[in-house]
């Protein structure tokens, strides 16, 4: 281990290592014999870890300077944290100071101590400090001990492994954003700089949204969700969640329905965002409204095998925008907006051709086309088509819900772990194949969905409150399969390791039309 620790010194990209596939700190004792690699800041446990630690930094900052100030850090903003103060006013001032002293914190690198304490040693810790940080632990049934980070006399919880020192993290910036701020750190393709901020207007939007709801709710930490569920008011919980949903695509739906005009709806978002449900329930307000939506696969509209696009590896790339064949798309498309009959395609994927069975398809003048794909909110799929009859909604689960003020939830692990599920459930796949092709999907996103969001008409948030309370029981069983001989054993673990903090829900008092049965099953729409 003494070889690795010195390698990281030299290379301060090194944040951590995998020892038997699990994410370990750089100060962790291991056998000679025993297999560690590095983990590097441009990976995706690297980053993870790098971001940690800047909010560590940014935690002990404000121990010093804002000893009393509120701090919540929120949600993520284009390679930024946004974090807010509930007490006090961000001012220019205040985030100058904060800045200069992370930066002393950092160049002082100074020791982050991992402390395990039993839950009796705990108690009597917490009692002493009357402190709230990472106390919640103490609630948690499959942890028989409760752990704290600490560097010189401050000390927090924080979820997952921490940089060993405050040295590894040389670039970062925090500036005044809003009502809060925003801690920068430098995107995964250039780490050694800190890129200019990519305003999201929209997004930031939809989830403050979600996010002020929640807190009038009172579950906006998991700690207050599991104390609602342990009281028996899960069901509450539910209902308004689910009530939240509900007038949110019936906003969705008139707002089309005002804009005259409109003669096609387009949703896209990234992988296990309840797409498909969203559109049927989409389709029945619009139905309320008198209009008649009709869909067209772009999936039938694929380029003939031979024309197919290939990545870097030569393999064929599906994901692409030119996978499709735009011609015949827009071409059918131009023609059932004039009320003209087309002979619609069906793809055979084992061929890789598009074969014609007899199938037409003629719009009326109260019908809608609903086109649901991952380039729909990218003009050059329906570049035919005048931009004002078009409605492009973007779709994604993006969760308000923390676990404490200073440990937020990753959106993309809540997908994944849709997903897992899902693809149990619904397409012969176990846990370690979904978490395999995992990264691929996420740069198909990358590609051709985010860069595309802030072009969308109205953005939808699918992720619900009580969600991982259901899934949980679904999931563990899955993830506990993978063995630690396989690569991806670290994510499963975290994940696994993550759900054990969540009280169980019953999946009876989930409704038949909810998106989440596009997941666990039993919807309506099956």
């Amino acid at each position: 281990m003494k070889a690795l620790e010195k390698l990281a010194k030299e290379n301060k990209k090194i944040i951590a290592c995998r020892w038997h596939n699990e994410v370990k700190s750089l100060n962790t004792e291991v056998n000679e014999n025993d297999t560690v690699e590095p983990i590097y800041i441009t990976e995706k446990d690297g980053r993870r870890i790098f971001q940690r630690g800047i909010l560590y930094i940014m935690s002990k900052a404000f121990n010093k300077l804002y000893p009393t100030a509120l701090l919540t850090v929120d949600f993520h903003l284009s390679n930024s944290l946004y974090c807010t103060i509930d007490n006090m006013e961000v001012t220019e001032e205040m985030i100058s100071k904060v800045k200069q002293e992370m930066q002393e914190i950092i160049d002082k690198n100074l020791e982050i101590r991992k402390v395990e304490m039993s839950k009796e040693e705990a108690e009597e810790f917490y009692e002493k400090e009357k402190t709230l940080r990472g106390k919640f632990q103490l609630e948690n049934k499959y942890k028989e001990e409760v752990s704290l980070y600490f560097c010189e006399d401050y000390f927090n919880y924080f979820y997952g492994v921490m940089p060993i020192s405050t040295g590894y993290i040389e670039k970062f910036d925090i500036i005044k954003y809003h009502a809060g701020f925003l801690v920068r750190y430098p995107s995964k393709e250039h780490p050694d700089v800190i890129e200019e901020y990519k305003e999201t207007k929209k997004l930031l939007h939809t989830i403050e949204e979600y996010e002020d709801i929640h807190e009038v709710l009172g579950v906006n930490t998991l700690y207050k969700l599991n104390k609602q569920v342990q009281e028996g008011k899960e069901k509450d919980i539910i209902l308004l969640a689910e009530a939240l949903h509900e007038k949110k695509i019936s906003n969705i739906a008139d707002k089309i329905v005002k804009r005259k005009g409109i003669k096609m709806v387009l949703i896209a978002g990234p992988s296990s965002s309840g797409k498909t449900t969203f559109a049927q329930r989409l389709g029945i307000q619009l139905k309320l409204n008198g209009i008649k939506p009709i869909t067209i696969s772009v999936d039938n509209y694929f380029v003939e095998r031979e024309n197919t696009p290939r990545d870097e590896n030569g393999e064929y790339d599906f994901e692409r925008i030119d996978s499709i064949d735009l011609e015949l798309f827009n071409d059918h498309l131009t023609k059932l907006l004039n009320g003209e009959e087309i002979l619609v395609p069906t793809f055979n994927f084992k061929t890789g051709h598009k074969e014609y069975h007899g199938e037409t398809m003629k719009m009326k003048s109260n019908e809608i086309l609903v086109i649901e794909g991952i380039h729909c909110l990218n003009d050059k799929l329906t570049e035919s088509i005048p931009r004002e009859q078009k409605y492009k909604v973007y779709i994604s689960a993006l969760t308000v819900l923390n676990i404490d003020y200073y440990n937020r939830i990753s959106t993309t692990d809540t997908r994944l772990i849709r997903r897992i599920v899902r693809d149990y459930n619904f397409r012969g796949y176990d846990a370690l194949h979904t978490l395999e092709t995992w990264a691929s999907v996420n740069r198909g996103e990358e590609s051709h969905i985010f860069p595309f969001q802030e072009e969308a008409d109205s953005m939808f948030n699918s992720s619900l409150i009580y969600e991982i309370g259901v899934l949980k029981k679904h999931a563990m069983p899955l993830l506990q399969a993978i063995a630690n001989d396989n690569p991806e054993y670290a994510e499963a673990k975290n994940l696994y390791e993550f759900l054990k903090y969540f009280e169980d829900i019953s999946d009876e008092y989930v409704p038949k039309n909810s998106l989440l049965r596009e997941f666990i099953g039993g919807g309506i729409w099956e």
